[in-house]
This record gives C-alpha cells, sequence and structure tokens, in this order.
C-alpha cells in the first residue's frame, strides 16, 4: 500500500496522517529537533565538570558536595519522568518540550547568581532537572512513532547531538572562563538553552490510520449473531404484529424493544442493534499512562539494568577531567580528553544504529555485549597512567558508551522489552526508575574518592553497578519468552478446563416458532 498524508493545513501546528508509518518525512525533522535537544540537555549536563574545580574553589565546599549538583539534577529529571508522560498524552509534545526548555534556561540563568551550593541545588538540580525532563523524553518518543524500520539508526545518529556537544562544549567553555568568568559563561550557556523551546516547536504530532479498503472487509459473525438473524427473520414472516417473540439474544436486550416489527426500515439507535457488524466501535480512550508494564517480567529486569547502568553512564564524565589533573595534565590537554570521548561516542552511536538496523542477531543480545565491553572499559580507566593511556581508555570508553546511551531508551519500542505501543508509559516508568541512580551515583562516587582520595574508586564503582546492569539485561529475553510460554501454557489449561463453548439447542427457532403460535392462539380466544 502506498504512503499517502491527509489534511495538513499548517506546517507547524496541524498533526500529520499516515496511512502506515513514514519511515521518513517530517519525521527527518523531528530528528533534527532531537539532535539539538540531546545538545542541550545531556551534551550540557556531561560538559558540566569543566565547572567542577571553579564551583569548589568559589563555594569551599568538598567534591561530594558538588557532585549533588548534578544528582539532584539527574534525579529530578528520571523521577518526573512519569509526569512526563502523562502531559504528554494530556497536551502533547510540543507544549510539553517548550515548556520544559523555558524551566531549563531559566535554571541555568538564574544558578550564574547562585551565592551558595544550596542555590546550585535548586536552579540547577531541581528547576533545570524538571525541565530536562520535560524536554528529552517526549521527543524521543516521538521520534520512536515516526520510524519504524529505520528506527534504531536514525536514533542512534540524531542523539550524537550530545557528543558534538560536549566536543565543542567543554573547550569553549573552558575558553569562555578565561575571559568572562564561570558565572557569565555559565549566564551564556542558559541562554543558548532557550533553543529547545524552538525544537519543541518543531514537534507535530502524527496519527496512523489504515487505509479504507483494510477496514472494508467485513468481520466474521458469530455463532449467536447467526441464531439472532434467523430468529429476527423467523419473527417477521408471522403475520399477526403482536408475536410475542422475546429477542432474548440480544446482546443489548433492551426493555421495551422485545417485540419484533417486521418490515421497519426506521434505523435503530446505537448499541441497540445487535446484528449491525458495520457499525465502528468507539475508539478506546488513551491512559495517562499504562502502568500495566509493571507487570511484564522482561520489562522489570530491563528496568534493574537502567537502574544500575545508569551509575557508569554520567560519573566517568564529570570525574575524567579531575583525574586527568590529578595525573598532573594540564587544562587544555583534559580538555581535550574529554572531548575525544565525545567524538568517540559519536561512532559509537553511529555504529550501534547500523548495527541493529542489519539486525545479524536479536537487538537484546547486540545491546548486551555492548554492555559487557563497556563494564571492561571502566575498568581500564584506573590502570592508565599519562596523557595517551588516559586517552586511550577515554576514547574505547567513548565508543562503547555510544553503543549503549543511544540505543537503551529506543529498545523499549521493541517486542522483547516492551513494544512501540506502550513505548510512552514504558519510557517513563523506565527513566523513573532509573532516577535512584542517578540520585546516588555521582555522590557515592565522590564519597570514594574523598575518603580513597584516589579518583581510581569512583571508576570501580561505576563498573560495579554496570556489571550487574549486564546481568539483569541478560534475563529479559529468557523472562520474556519464559513468560510468554507459560501464558500459551495456562491459555490451554483455561480452555481444556472450561470444554466446549455451549451451543444453543437444535430446536432453538422451533421453540420460539411455537411460543408464537401459542400467543397467536390465546389471542383469538379471548
Amino acid at each position: 500500500s502506498k504512503m499517502t498524508v491527509k489534511a495538513v493545513k499548517m506546517p507547524c501546528t496541524s498533526a500529520n496522517v499516515y496511512s502506515k508509518v513514514p519511515d521518513g518525512g517530517w519525521g527527518w525533522t523531528v530528528a533534527f529537533a532531537f539532535f539539538i535537544v540531546e545538545a542541550l540537555t545531556y551534551g550540557v549536563i556531561k560538559s558540566f565538570g569543566v565547572f567542577f574545580n571553579d564551583l569548589m574553589e568559589s563555594f569551599d565546599e568538598t567534591n561530594s558536595r558538588i557532585s549533588w549538583i548534578i544528582s539532584i539534577c539527574v534525579f529530578v529529571q528520571t523521577f518526573t519522568a512519569p509526569l512526563s508522560t502523562v502531559l504528554s498524552n494530556r497536551f502533547g509534545h510540543r507544549l510539553v518540550v517548550m515548556a520544559g526548555g523555558l524551566l531549563v534556561s531559566t535554571g541555568m540563568v538564574v544558578a550564574s547568581f547562585a551565592r551558595s551550593v544550596v542555590d546550585m541545588y535548586v536552579t540547577i538540580g531541581i528547576v533545570s532537572g524538571l525541565g530536562y525532563c520535560l524536554s528529552f523524553l517526549p521527543t524521543v518518543t516521538i521520534l520512536s512513532q515516526y520510524f519504524d524500520k529505520r528506527r534504531s539508526l536514525v536514533t542512534a545518529v540524531a542523539s550524537t547531538g550530545e557528543c558534538f556537544a560536549v566536543f565543542s562544549f567543554a573547550p569553549a567553555i573552558t575558553a569562555l572562563k578565561e575571559q568572562i568568568g564561570w558565572r557569565y559563561s555559565m549566564l551564556s550557556v542558559g541562554v543558548l538553552q532557550l533553543g529547545i523551546t524552538v525544537c519543541g516547536s518543531l514537534l507535530r504530532p502524527i496519527v496512523i490510520r489504515e487505509q479504507e479498503e483494510v477496514k472494508a472487509q467485513p468481520p466474521e459473525e458469530s455463532t449467536e449473531t447467526k441464531y439472532m438473524l434467523e430468529n429476527e427473520q423467523t419473527c417477521t414472516s408471522i403475520e399477526s404484529i403482536d408475536s410475542g417473540v422475546d429477542i432474548t439474544t440480544s446482546p443489548s436486550n433492551v426493555p421495551g424493544k422485545t417485540k419484533a416489527e417486521p418490515k421497519s426500515e426506521e434505523p435503530k439507535q446505537p448499541g441497540q442493534n445487535p446484528v449491525d457488524s458495520n457499525s465502528t466501535p468507539p475508539e478506546p480512550k488513551t491512559k495517562l499512562l499504562d502502568f500495566s508494564v509493571m507487570r511484564d517480567y522482561s520489562f522489570i529486569c530491563y528496568a534493574f539494568f537502567g537502574l544500575f547502568a545508569t551509575l557508569g553512564f554520567l560519573a566517568p564524565s564529570l570525574y575524567i577531567i579531575p583525574l586527568s589533573r590529578s595525573l598532573g595534565i594540564g587544562k587544555d590537554h583534559a580538555a581535550y580528553i574529554l572531548s575525544a570521548m565525545a567524538i568517540a561516542e559519536v561512532f559509537g552511536r553511529i555504529f550501534a544504529g547500523w548495527l541493529l538496523n542489519k539486525k545479524p542477531i536479536r537487538k537484546i543480545y547486540i545491546e548486551l555485549i555492548c554492555v559487557i565491553l563497556l563494564s571492561v572499559a571502566l575498568v581500564a580507566f584506573p590502570f592508565a597512567s599519562g596523557f595517551w593511556g588516559l586517552m586511550i581508555c577515554s576514547v574505547y570508553f567513548g565508543f562503547m558508551l555510544g553503543t549503549v546511551a543511544g540505543t537503551h531508551i529506543p529498545l523499549l519500542a521493541e517486542d522483547d522489552v516492551a513494544g512501540i505501543e506502550r513505548m510512552s508509559s514504558a519510557a517513563g516508568v523506565y527513566v523513573f526508575i532509573q532516577s535512584l541512580a542517578g540520585l546516588a551515583g555521582p555522590p557515592l562516587a565522590g564519597v570514594l574518592v574523598d575518603t580513597t582520595k584516589n579518583y581510581s574508586s569512583a571508576f570501580y564503582s561505576c563498573a560495579a553497578g554496570m556489571v550487574l546492569g549486564a546481568v539483569f539485561l541478560a534475563l529479559v529475553r529468557p523472562c520474556k519468552t519464559g513468560l510468554c510460554h507459560q501464558q500459551q501454557q495456562q491459555q490451554q489449561v483455561e480452555e481444556s478446563t472450561a470444554g466446549p463453548p455451549s451451543e444453543l439447542p437444535d430446536d432453538f427457532i422451533d421453540m420460539d416458532i411455537g411460543k408464537a403460535e401459542n400467543s397467536g392462539k390465546g389471542s383469538d380466544s379471548v
């Protein structure tokens, strides 16, 4: 069937109506918007490490207390994910992302005037954190709806926005701080984040409607409907209008309408015509948040994977510059290491998208292999020495991080996890569960660094969380196949226990005819 677009009136306000998932069209514009949103959300979060030493000196605080800024931000971003899902389903993705962009920019601008680390907790942690949630999650959700066959590749390539942001933001902010100071540099970043609002205006909703040829096929009539048709034909063949035949087989069984009316052309009210097989059933109301995914064991395992894997996502990006400085590497060279990690992450995301699109094996197994290799990269950091040793570890880590970070949320749309129908609610619940790791991850690494006086302990904690995540990820597919097999067995047992469906007696019509004749004789005798 040929893809068609219907009733597109205004370029950025009306919904796109397709006969099937377009795998392109306006989806390319949405992909570009997601690229920019990624750059201005996660790109800024990962680049925040360039402010760490400045904040420690300005506020005279420890490493762990400064780490709480990003920790609270990530926690609020992930904890409010269900709220983002509810608001998107209620008001649409466009308005929610635009509101999120305003919150992100406001929090960062106000934070540039902060006088204590507590002010940072409120502005960047709470205000910007909520804005990040309202901006990122609806964008990636609507992007998944515009693509089917190319979903993995397009999402992976579009998600490289944060990598290009880290590559450009880290040296740019470092150079800007030397000229105007960290406060005005943070103010400039906040103004730049207003671009999220512009990207939100491009998120045109999508509607998939099947072609009429598909809908024209009449549904198969049930056995009860066939008996009902025969019963009504029998009733209308009797000359007496008041035949006394009760249409007891009608699903509606409306009182006052139980008497047959022969040769009646008057249309019946909706819900009262049991034989109208061409009537379109009312569309079910969309749930604002579908918690049924929590009954799916495969999704629960995948959510625990995200919970523990989050420990290894953010901390290395935050601590790579302090680790470089502790090894005697200068500020400029440390910023180059972070930029090299970001560039390697770009290639990792593109490679993962290409590989998942080819699908040599199940996508969930490809993800598992990448997570295991990412754990190895985290363990390698403490053994690095010198600029080039740390550079090699950063490039390897960045590449493997790209293969996982760019695909773990889009994989929710796969049937092995939740499916595209429950993608929106699954993403909200999944990111919500990640909130605990987002809250505890950076401060835990900071406490270990303050206790051991060694930045290697932060990378060991990240590696431990990633290994636990790999264990739960390995259980996703077995839980899915085992659960489906168990449900099939349970259905077979119920069918065998219930026995064959009850059938109406063979003399069903004769009984009604006899009833009608007796009623007619009774009226004659009167």
